[in-house]
């Protein structure tokens, strides 16, 4: 195995942690090895995780972009791109080998449930997209950045590269991957989530800077293109890993949201920038980290659990919300209409003719002149049980 027994990681000082929805405990890693930065080659850090140890893989690799001469703004000034030799590969048949090396790791380290999130641009998200899928994963959604501060297009001679491309794939197409829909609806205003995001370039006091101004990282990604992320596929005290970790988003972000992270990174001055970053960073609490949980995912509530609690009292009269149709409410938590007795979905169906009915939404009562659907002190009840 690698080097992961080594050293110490940045552990929170904010009291105890989330438990895990998954132990990486007893899929062999410990505390010792996770939430800190490895130095050395993604590849062989890969390899030496326990298979099926990993919740999450977000990557962000080299995009070989294949750049010739020196790019100038129109007023001759030196645009700062990407020229970094981690970047830089012979041709594409070496940067297929080496995506291909990666993503086979990374998927070997994945649990059976686990998914990955993998960005680039044109210049390589093709091809990456074709080696997953030949190596087995299942794309799920790919999913546009579209940048609303893109860097403009100098020559004049293309469009404005004002986007970049997310793939979200399981590890396989029976894989029960975490979407957490219900959180990015909510992140939404209450709107489904769509594929294409609109979010900024990092800037400001985000953007990493060394001693002399200088960015610390030619591409660093913004916090919260990794808040949507981390927060859509994967819950907290999970692991989430990052092979290209380079100035350490994923780590900050992860922290910050309660989730388990492990960063390798070969370049030692990122790595060192990252743990810098990363210490600096409060984890949220839990009851801040406490999100929208699916209805599937809710406790069962019988009806008849508000009559043995007294929130609805036998003989209460319910309605629809045209007050067409009413029923009383017995003892055992069963209806009784004029011509239908059973459940309040039955009793529903039934009044309306219907193949079948949400009892839950279609009855109501009156609280103080006003219809309340018993919906409402279901949740009630709910939460006084969570």
């Amino acid at each position: 195995m690698s080097d992961l027994g080594k050293g110490r990681g940045t552990r929170s000082t904010t009291g105890g942690r989330p438990a895990l929805r998954k132990g990486p405990a007893q899929r062999g890693l410990t505390d010792v090895s996770l939430d800190r930065v490895v130095e050395g080659d993604c590849i062989e850090l890969l390899r030496g995780l326990p298979a099926g140890s990993v919740d999450l893989v977000f990557a962000d690799p080299p995009y070989n972009l294949q750049l010739g001469g020196e790019l100038l703004r129109p007023n001759n000034s030196r645009v700062d791109g990407v020229e970094d030799a981690w970047d830089r590969f012979d041709d594409f048949a070496s940067y297929d080998r080496f995506t291909r090396d990666w993503l086979a790791a990374a998927r070997d380290a994945l649990s059976d449930d686990g998914s990955l999130w993998v960005i680039g641009s044109y210049h390589n998200i093709f091809r990456v997209g074709a080696i997953l899928q030949d190596l087995g994963f299942w794309i799920l959604n790919d999913v546009i950045w579209r940048k609303s501060n893109p860097m403009p297009n100098f020559r004049g001679k293309r469009f404005t590269n004002a986007h970049e491309t997310l793939i979200w794939a399981a590890k396989s197409k029976d894989s029960r991957y975490v979407f957490n829909y219900e959180s990015m609806k909510a992140l939404n205003d209450d709107l489904q989530m769509r594929s294409d995001w609109t979010l900024p370039l990092c800037t400001g006091g985000e953007r990493l800077k060394d001693a002399e101004g200088r960015k610390v990282h030619a591409t660093q990604k913004p916090e919260a293109l990794l808040w949507r992320v981390l927060l859509a596929a994967s819950n907290p005290g999970q692991l989430v890993v990052d092979p290209f970790f380079g100035s350490g988003t994923t780590g900050a972000v992860a922290k910050r949201l309660g989730r388990r992270w492990l960063g390798f990174e070969r370049e030692a001055d990122y790595a060192a920038a990252a743990r810098k970053r990363i210490a600096r960073v409060q984890p949220l609490g839990p009851e801040e980290l406490e999100t929208i949980r699916p209805r599937r995912a809710e406790p069962r509530i019988p009806f008849g659990w508000l009559v043995e609690r007294g929130l609805i009292e036998p003989g209460t009269q319910l309605f629809d919300p045209s007050r067409r149709w009413t029923a009383k409410v017995r003892a055992d938590g069963s209806l009784i209409s004029s011509e239908h007795r059973g459940s309040i979905h039955q009793v529903g169906a039934a009044v309306q003719g219907a193949p079948a009915c949400n009892g839950w939404t279609f009855w109501h009562l009156d609280v103080e002149g006003r219809a309340v659907p018993i919906d409402l002190l279901r949740q009630k009840l709910r939460a006084e049980m969570h």
